[in-house]
């Protein structure tokens, strides 16, 4: 590539080149002041042996003047798509930016071609050291000498003043950006090296922010080299000291002397295996081993600052629709969304299993016991992918239409069975002595379906009285809190219904086991019935409805299908129960299809796996020992 000259005229020099990171051009300022970039195509052949030939071809040079002076430029920066787009900055010898744009497009049908100019003239800054422009030509960046980033949006009004913030006071020797052209790594004289990115404040506006920092090298950062697979990169300095880093999980992958003295430029393979470096006088290859560098303590369980957000956080989202899309693989979100679940769930399923055991086993006829356990047995056969189906489809639309009527049912419903079961104990002993033992059961749930139907009957004048006509819109202007239809609430009832079954057979044995010697001993010193159920039979039986609170623990945190079709399955961390979640075993269900066999995600997954196990066994290990010490407490009885 040469400068254009006239005979007699003085021939132009090539002063300095660079290679935009992603770019396929090379450019070039010139000591007139222009820039001109070489746009670099490869064209594919196959030889007279089938053998697949890459050749390069090189079209005319596209050159963008700066300085009508034809003055020697400071700092520049390019982006050489082609002709088709090409865009050019440089500082001039004033101090002052110039930022020139260029577009052509051609008519698809009559073949028109139409150019367009854009000429943008920047306040005069500092001296700058480096200049960088990103690939949408939105956005440009500086380095100082006195280690100040400017940032300017060329989108904004002309003139209008740089974002600035200091790095630190040595000046900046190296600035990329990583893929993407979202994050900026600087590089410094001192030989600290740092990753910034815009952040979005409270007020809509941006400001450039230092988001990370890595160990600092011995000597003056010269280079900086992305990878353009993921956000891998090589950093070299005055000392011939080669750094390979990470950004998002913040690891320096390795550290070592160059092979290659004099490194004066580098850049990686296609597929980021390696790294070619070139110095003056001899071309190195350097292999670069680096499968999983997404992957630190860090990155799976703390908070990490991902591009885009405001702060750092617990994230997962395994895949994008770009390929320069951050992998967010912490698991923290989905053990939270495993013990929201499950928490929801037993809050519901314990008193009712529990209490309902007690009430089998201690009040309810031989006769009536025989038919209600094995109904409520076979309630566990239930297939968990139709309860999640009825909860999804069928219950989650319910519940958002009259969920008024749920919160009514938790008020009404106890004081209805209350007022019953007072009812009932005051009808005379001759008229309840024709009944079996226990048969009040089914007054109660008699009473209790007409609570329910009552209280839906109520939902909407409860609403309009106590919620102002609409609960959702009131619990986002209350709490701030959205209500999302499918929800903890819909999968605490769900499951729920799921590990009832459990947890009641197992407390039924624990009550039925308790010696009736202890009951009877326990009614002729004069205590009543209940007395005797809560003070004696209760606490005999504790370590084997601990035991049967643990199985359906273990039931709730391994549950799949229920949670995968009832909640909107997001990974995010709150308790709110308005809104849904994702557990660890329902992640796994979602995304191991599409995981690719050996990657990340895939490693991933099997250690979601893992701190399923851990955490079921580290609990059941817990719920064992403190069984084992309920078992010696009360053995004495």
């Amino acid at each position: 590539m040469e400068a254009a000259r006239s005979p007699g005229v003085h021939r132009p020099t090539l002063t300095r080149g660079r290679v935009a990171p992603g770019a396929q051009s090379i450019a070039a300022a010139t000591s007139d002041g222009r820039v001109l970039g070489q746009p670099v195509e490869w064209r594919v052949e196959f030889d007279a042996g089938q053998r697949r030939v890459v050749r390069p071809e090189l079209p005319p040079p596209v050159e963008i003047a700066l300085d009508p002076e034809r003055r020697p430029l400071g700092a520049f920066a390019a982006q050489i798509v082609g002709h088709e787009r090409a865009a050019a900055a440089a500082q001039l010898a004033d101090g002052s930016l110039v930022v020139v744009r260029r577009e052509t497009t051609e008519n698809a049908f009559s073949g028109e071609v139409e150019s367009s100019e854009e000429r943008l003239t920047l306040p005069v800054a500092p001296r700058l050291t480096r200049l960088l422009l990103d690939a949408d030509q939105h956005n440009l960046y500086g380095g100082t000498e006195s280690g100040e980033l400017l940032w300017w949006r060329l989108d904004q009004s002309e003139g209008a003043p740089p974002h600035a913030t200091t790095a630190g006071s040595a000046a900046i020797t190296a600035m990329t950006f990583l893929i993407g052209d979202r994050s900026l790594v600087v590089g410094q004289q001192s030989g600290a090296l740092s990753v910034w990115f815009p952040v979005r404040q409270s007020d809509e506006t941006f400001v450039l922010t230092r988001i990370r920092d890595f160990p600092a090298h011995r000597a003056a950062v010269t280079g900086i080299e992305p990878s353009r697979r993921n956000r891998t990169f090589l950093v070299q300095d005055a000392s011939g000291e080669l750094g390979l880093y990470f950004s998002t999980s913040e690891r320096v992958l390795w550290r070592g002397r160059s092979p290659l003295p004099g490194v004066s430029a580098a850049i990686f393979s296609p597929k980021g295996d390696g790294a070619f470096l070139a110095s003056p006088a001899a071309l190195a290859f350097l292999e670069v081993d680096n499968p999983h560098p997404e992957i630190s303590w860090r990155a799976l369980f703390g908070r990490v600052w991902f591009e885009g957000y405001e702060k750092p956080e617990f994230v997962w989202q395994s895949t994008g629709g770009t390929d320069d899309f951050e992998a967010k693989l912490s698991l923290t979100p989905l053990v939270a969304g495993t013990l929201k679940g499950t928490l929801y769930s037993l809050a519901i399923a314990i008193p009712l299993a529990i209490l309902g055991a007690m009430f089998a086993s201690q009040f309810l006829h031989p006769r009536l016991l025989d038919f209600i356990k094995p109904t409520v047995e076979i309630m566990a056969s239930l297939p968990s992918v139709v309860l999640g189906f009825l909860a999804g489809l069928w219950l989650a639309p319910v519940l958002e239409r009259i969920f008024p009527a749920l919160v009514l049912a938790f008020l009404l419903l106890p004081l209805l069975v209350w007022l019953t079961g007072l009812a009932w104990y005051r009808v005379p002993r001759r008229i309840r002595g024709r009944f079996p033992a226990g048969a009040e059961v089914f007054l109660y749930l008699a009473v209790v379906a007409a609570g329910i139907g009552l209280c839906v009957s109520l939902s909407a004048g409860f609403e309009r009285l106590v919620f102002g006509g609409n609960f959702q819109s009131w619990l986002l202007a209350t709490t701030g809190l959205p209500y999302d239809q499918r929800n903890a609430v819909v999968v605490g009832l769900a499951m729920g219904f799921a590990v009832i079954p459990i947890i009641f057979a197992i407390s039924e044995d624990a009550f039925s086991n308790v010696p009736r010697n202890l009951v009877a001993g326990s009614l002729a010193l004069g205590a009543n019935r209940w007395q005797t159920v809560t003070r004696v039979v209760l606490p005999t039986a504790s370590p084997g409805i601990f035991s049967a609170v643990m199985i359906g623990f273990g039931r709730a945190v391994g549950e799949t299908m229920i949670v995968l079709m009832a909640t909107g399955n997001t990974p995010i961390m709150e308790l709110n129960p308005f809104n849904g979640f994702r557990t660890l075993s329902a992640n796994i269900a979602v995304e191991i299809p599409e995981a690719p066999h050996g990657g990340t995600l895939y490693r991933t997954l099997f250690l979601a796996a893992l701190v399923l196990f851990v955490l079921t066994f580290l609990v059941n290990t817990a719920a064992e020992l403190v069984r084992q010490r309920l078992r010696r407490k009360y053995a004495q009885l």
